[in-house]
Parts: C-alpha cells; structure tokens; sequence
C-alpha cells in the first residue's frame, strides 16, 4: 500500500495540479493538508470519478485536511480529541482495509508563529492533544500512523540554514522536545528510519528564490507503531512535484507498506 501526504495549499487552487499528481503517481491513500474549503465545497467528483474514497473535515479559507482513498474506509473520525471548544479543522482518522487493517490519522498541525504568544500556545496545547492521542493509539498494539504537516523541523539537519529557524515557532526548542515526547513513546519517524544526513526537505518558502537555492526544511512527516513499522518498506520524497505549474509550497511524502 503506497500512502502520501501532501499540503496542497488550497484545493481550488491547485486542482489541475492535485488531479494531475493523482493521475501520474497513483497513491492508494493520500493524506491532504490546508485545503481551505469547508465540506460542502470540496470537489469530491474530481477525486471520486477516479475511484477514491474522499473524507474531509474542512474549514472556510483556512486549515482543512482530507483522506482520499482507493481502499475502504472504516469508523471516520473529525477533530484530534481532548478539547471539545477547538474547532479548527486539523485532523481526520480512520481505518483503511487492506490486506491488514490500518489506522490512519492526517493532521495539520498548527504553525505557532509569533512565538511567544497565544498562537504558539495553542500550539503546544495541541502538541500535547496529540501525544494523548499517540498514547491511545499505541496502546492499542495495531498498526496505526499518524502522518501530515507537523510544522517541526525536528532536527538541525532538516533545515538548509538551521540557524535562520532558531527563533521560528517551527524549530523552537520546546517544540522540538514536544515532538521527542511523541517520538519517544515508541513511534518510528518514517524517513530518518530509511534516510540520513542533510539536504532533504518537504517544504520551500516561495519567497527569495528558496526552492532555486534548495532552501528548504522538512515538516511534513509519517510518525508510525511499532506494528506499522514492521510493515515498512520505503518512505520517501516526490521533489519533482515541485517543479510542476502553480505548485504547492510542499511535496508529497510517501510511504510503502507491505499491507
């Protein structure tokens, strides 16, 4: 099973692009982040009429995340657990049934910026949410991920100019230490278990000519259970996405499982 995750940055604005990745790269499950578009609007057809389950939990002009699938999808959930008055649009779950049933878990997590401040609060109250969540889902001793825009540069490798991010909500340390506390409960992350050393990145800014300069940084990440580990067999970076007409600020991450 081939699953990707990819913030696409508004849907509507990217809908040629979206459709034409789909076409060409043919993920079994694909996670989208900030599609900007409350349920109602979202263009389900598009993703449909070529032979995806869609499930959204969307929001107008902001946030949104989305699972489209090929296979099945079973007991879909909206909205990460632990604060009943969030009602920003950042993650969806569910079960996908292959040859091994799957839980999948798509997030957004919220950027933090200006830091400090209520933003990066909100923040690190989510972060916390979320290793509640980990928690949960470890203990149930199936495989299970969680994958999708962190907004945490876990490492100084994950960056080209890691020292232009000492002070971003992104690469702060309590940031990086709450994203350690999910790590460490028994998660494997993805791609450093499959790559090493610098140089790869998910996301560039548009801005001053970063993805010309490989500017980039990596956010955008599969945290898996030890159950879904053992079913891992590769995880990588689409960078040529990047260079296609109206791109995303982001490329797809992918991951292989033998499911």
């Amino acid at each position: 099973m081939k699953i990707a995750t990819f913030n696409i940055n508004g849907v509507k604005a990217r809908i040629g692009a979206l459709t034409e990745w789909l076409d060409a790269a043919q993920p079994d499950v694909a996670f989208l982040q900030e599609i900007k578009s409350i349920d109602e609007n979202f263009p389900r057809e598009m993703f449909e009429d070529r032979g995806y389950n869609v499930e959204t939990h969307g929001q107008k002009g902001f946030n949104g995340v989305a699972i489209l699938s090929k296979l099945p999808l079973e007991d879909v959930t909206r909205g990460l657990p632990g604060d009943d008055a969030d009602d920003q649009a950042r993650w969806i779950e569910a079960t996908v049934v292959g040859t091994t049933a799957v839980r999948i878990c798509g997030l957004y997590l919220p950027n933090g910026n200006p830091a400090p401040g209520p933003k990066y609060d909100y923040k690190l109250a989510w972060m916390d949410r979320l290793h509640a969540r980990a928690q949960d889902l470890l203990a149930q001793e199936e495989p299970a991920l969680m994958a999708g825009d962190y907004n945490v540069i876990p490492q100084p490798e994950d960056a080209a100019r890691p020292d232009a991010w000492r002070k971003d909500a992104l690469f702060l340390p309590q940031t990086r230490a709450a994203f350690r506390r999910i790590t460490n409960l028994g998660f494997t992350e993805a791609f450093r278990a499959r790559e090493t050393g610098p140089g790869h990145y998910s996301f560039w800014d548009y801005q001053a000519g970063a993805w010309n300069k490989n500017d980039g940084i990596r956010i955008d990440h599969f945290l898996l259970t030890p159950q879904c580990a053992d079913l891992l067999n590769d995880c990588w970076i689409e960078k040529e996405v990047r260079a296609g007409e109206k791109p995303s600020d982001h490329v797809p991450v992918w991951i292989d499982l033998a499911v």
